[in-house]
């Protein structure tokens, strides 16, 4: 067996741009011959995915799946909208949603599950598509929820492309004791809430501390500007972060979109009434494509001459 070097592991990639263990493997697979290697990556379509890779995808969709008492979200983004349209690609995304039932909200454990009817991973299917379909692609996050004995997932869609596939996708665990059926029309109420809203926790002991004292800096700035003692200051900052912050940020604290006028609260103690039993939220997932990706701006020349050019 021909010994593979590091040093041709390195010689490869810099030809092919691919990664070091599809390059390795195509050492392998060719005794140590980099140009019959170079060729069996393009057969495989690994060198073409691979120049594509530093793309940014930050369009694509956000998938849902749910199988009893547990909801999955994931995240696969492309370059471009009009990918996102492809059929090819939404059943890829609608069959790696699935998956991500199997793997806990674990991002690597989805990836190396394998992709149903074919013989390679998750990770190794997305970059075949992405030799097909000619675009940069990639399974950006997953998240999972599960509802106790006495709950339920409902699960929700925003601006839907297809079944189980849209823009913005969420999931709700509700518990309740009461009629399931009132308790899910509910829960779907819930959602489109969190969707419209983009609340950060349930209640104010379950947000991220770090996130109140940022707020709670600012607001101290901006009230010592006034030249008032610090005590007061931090009054008034406290006052803010109760009034302001949290009100916009705490979904228990929110107004409820549904009637504009009650705040979720007060909603779900309501909602008692009709589920017949008392109701509580335990947890939510909300995902909005592409949302933390910095998008590169490019003017429109410049993009068809790369395009005329044959480099995108």
């Amino acid at each position: 067996m021909t010994q593979i070097s590091a040093a041709m592991v390195k010689e490869l990639r810099d030809k092919t741009g691919a990664g070091m263990m599809d390059c390795k493997q195509a050492l392998i697979e060719n005794a140590g011959d980099i140009e019959a290697s170079v060729d069996w990556l393009r057969k495989k379509g690994l060198s073409k995915a691979a120049k594509k890779s530093g793309r940014v995808a930050a369009e694509g969709l956000i998938g849902v799946a749910v199988e009893g008492k547990t909801g999955t979200l994931v995240e696969v983004n492309s370059e471009t909208d009009f990918v996102a349209r492809n059929a090819q690609f939404q059943e890829m995304v609608r069959e790696i949603s699935k998956l991500a039932l199997q793997a806990g909200g674990d991002l690597s454990k989805l990836l190396a599950l394998p992709f149903p009817g074919k013989t390679v991973s998750v990770e190794e299917h997305v970059r075949e598509m992405i030799a097909t379909i000619g675009e940069n692609m990639n399974v950006r996050r997953t998240a999972q929820l599960t509802a106790g004995a006495d709950g339920i997932i409902v699960d929700y869609i925003h601006n839907r492309v297809a079944e189980g596939l849209g823009k913005m996708g969420v999931l709700v665990a509700l518990e309740s004791t009461g009629d399931k059926a009132k308790l899910n029309e509910f829960g779907r109420q819930i959602a489109m809430h969190i969707a419209a809203a983009a609340p950060l926790a349930i209640t104010v002991e379950d947000l991220d501390p770090a996130v109140i004292e940022r707020e709670r800096k600012i607001y101290e700035e901006q009230a010592a500007a006034s030249g008032k003692p610090a005590d007061i200051v931090a009054k008034m900052a406290e006052g803010r972060l109760r009034k302001e912050f949290f009100q916009q940020v705490v979904l228990m604290q929110q107004i409820f979109v549904i009637d504009g006028k009650s705040t979720v609260e007060q909603a779900v103690k309501e909602a008692a009434g009709t589920v017949g039993a008392p109701v509580k939220i335990t947890g939510f997932v909300r995902y909005a494509l592409g949302e933390g990706i910095e998008k590169k701006e490019e003017d429109f020349a410049a993009e068809v001459a790369a395009a005329v050019s044959g480099t995108r």
